[in-house]
């Protein structure tokens, strides 16, 4: 049973909270505090999975509460939960927070949130290494470009125009959109050369898995004996998502699967980049057992407790990006476990992957990743290979044969 502490200064707060949830008794512990002092003492007598606070609070506030809830116990999902839109209350609160959700909150959505928290925290069985990525700075809140670009989105008079003006404030950014648009990824016959042109060649979900993509792999600063150079995981884990894309683009003309299967593509191995900056002695160790035979997944199983691929799926579920995303990168080297009847970005992103890998090992980075045939035949797309083969070879002529 799921243990969750709500903490709000207000008792009638809590009261309606207590209402609302009452269906979740079969599923839910539930303890109330009303105040951060109190939640303390709580969380000091018993273990909670999740902890869900207000922001503004007499005495301590949410964000000072959630960041010694991250100190103290930084295996607990942390959730803010707050009335108050303004921009410094929001800005604080991303730090000790993995979520902010806006009161009123919908009664579905809050069980939903906090339900898939704790499933995606049981994808990590290794409690060191759940603590390890709870604690990684880069976790709590997406990158502040992504978000400022997701809410321009949101609103009526939202346009490429003011997406590529909102970007070019970000001159890094900007340097870094123009340099993937124009790179072979993309085959381009002429320069672009204004990140307003790059937004509409690309397109805005393009743009923003990239924005998401970079900014999280520019945020980690690797350590001089770090086993893994970021660099070229991102310029492997663009071939992927180039790849991932056309082969989604086979198989249904639905442009949200497309994206979908781009941005896991993008992101499935930011596990990788996670475990390797943080415990780079450990993952040497990994590198050497793939070396000597065995698969990324025996090697961190071994090792961790768990892989690259669940350590990813977590810190994207934290952020709250879409479940089909967060499987795909949580599944792509054994999808079989995914139990998935159709194609979906998990099937991709493992085909796609495995090609790209093609592609790395022929220019001496990375070992090869066998495609799961018993997988494609129990959906019935054993025989596309070949088609999705030939379209990403016309997209993309440098995929191996």
């Amino acid at each position: 049973m799921k243990k969750i502490l709500f903490v709000d200064d207000d008792p009638q707060i809590l009261q309606g909270l207590r209402r609302m949830l009452r269906s979740m008794r079969a599923e839910w512990h539930l303890e109330f505090a009303e105040s951060g002092e109190e939640a303390l003492g709580i969380l000091s007598l018993q273990r909670f999975d999740v902890v869900v606070s207000d922001m503004k609070m007499h005495g301590m506030d949410g964000a000072e509460l959630l960041g010694e809830v991250k100190r103290l116990y930084p295996w607990t999902v942390r959730l803010i939960l707050s009335g108050h839109s303004d921009r410094t209350s929001i800005m604080k609160a991303l730090g000790p927070s993995h979520q902010y959700l806006s009161k009123p909150c919908d009664p579905d959505l809050l069980k939903a949130t906090v339900d898939r928290a704790c499933r995606l925290r049981g994808l990590l069985q290794s409690d060191h290494l759940a603590a390890l990525v709870s604690q990684m700075e880069s976790l709590p809140s997406l990158p502040q470009l992504f978000r400022q670009v997701v809410e321009e989105l949101k609103k009526p008079e939202a346009s490429l125009k003011k997406v590529g003006q909102l970007i070019e404030k970000d001159v890094a950014m900007s340097a870094n959109i123009l340099k993937i648009v124009n790179s072979s990824y993309f085959g381009l016959v002429r320069t672009i050369d204004s990140v307003s042109q790059a937004v509409v060649y690309l397109g805005l979900d393009t743009v923003n898995s990239l924005i998401l993509a970079s900014q999280l792999y520019e945020q980690f600063s690797p350590p001089p004996n770090c086993p893994v150079r970021a660099e070229r995981l991102w310029e492997y884990s663009l071939s992927s998502a180039e790849l991932a894309k056309s082969i989604a683009v086979c198989e249904s003309d639905d442009p949200q699967l497309a994206n979908d299967s781009y941005t896991a593509a993008l992101l499935h191995d930011v596990g990788m980049l996670v475990l390797a900056m943080n415990l780079p002695e450990e993952y040497c160790r990994v590198l050497k057992s793939v070396r000597d035979g065995s698969t990324f997944f025996q090697a961190e199983r071994q090792i961790f407790g768990a892989t690259h691929p669940e350590a990813g799926a977590y810190l994207l579920g934290l952020w709250g990006l879409p479940d089909p995303i967060v499987e795909a990168v949580a599944y792509h080297l054994e999808p079989s476990r995914a139990g998935q009847t159709a194609f979906s970005p998990l099937t991709a992103v493992h085909v796609a992957s495995a090609w790209a890998c093609e592609r790395s090992h022929e220019e001496g980075f990375g070992p090869l990743q066998q495609i799961d045939s018993e997988y494609m035949e129990s959906l019935g797309l054993e025989s596309r290979l070949e088609v999705w083969r030939e379209a990403c070879r016309e997209h993309f002529c440098e995929v191996a044969q």
